[in-house]
């Protein structure tokens, strides 16, 4: 892998412009700090970054010769939501799923369990295969990550079967 070019950094979306090619990329592999990628047009590169970073799309990563890949999201197997949005936003949102969320539907990636619990709850579900492109957490961009459920109103779990109570 050494003999690839690298790409050891990733210039925001609307801040490049010029990209020698593109990479397409599902929401898993929007995810990373070190991988080997192969961008639409062949170019081999090793994308080496000092840190895991969430890729939305939008942005380039700069190979070390100053070409820029720009990052698309690729398509992959999805789920169309349509129905009472706010309700059923609430119901995946208490699952930690990530969602896209538009005005006249939701999209969540393909999972037989959820689709058959929104269809429950009166939603109509389509599959389709498109880009996935998530809501980000509630503290900004990014993964949405899961969190504890154990806490009450006198204390609070710590994953690992552990709960206190805090005087």
């Amino acid at each position: 892998m050494s003999d690839l070019i690298h790409a050891q950094s990733v210039i925001p979306a609307g801040e490049w412009t010029g990209a020698a090619d593109h990479v397409a990329l599902d929401y898993e592999g929007r995810f990373l700090r070190r991988k080997r990628l192969t961008s639409a047009g062949g170019i081999d590169f090793l994308v080496d970054l000092a840190e895991v970073t969430n890729l939305t799309g939008g942005e380039a990563f700069r190979l070390d010769d100053g070409r820029l890949i720009e990052v698309r999201p690729g398509v992959e197997p999805c789920l169309s939501v349509t129905g009472n949005l706010t309700r059923l936003a609430w119901h995946i949102g208490n699952r930690h799923t990530p969602c896209q969320i538009e005005p006249l539907r939701l999209v969540i990636r393909q999972d037989h369990v959820l689709k058959a619990m929104l269809e429950q709850l009166g939603a109509k579900v389509t599959e389709t295969v498109e880009p996935f492109r998530p809501e980000g957490g509630a503290y900004g961009m990014g993964r949405t990550m899961g969190h504890e459920h154990g806490a009450t109103l006198f204390g609070h779990s710590h994953g690992d079967g552990s709960f206190h109570v805090h005087g």
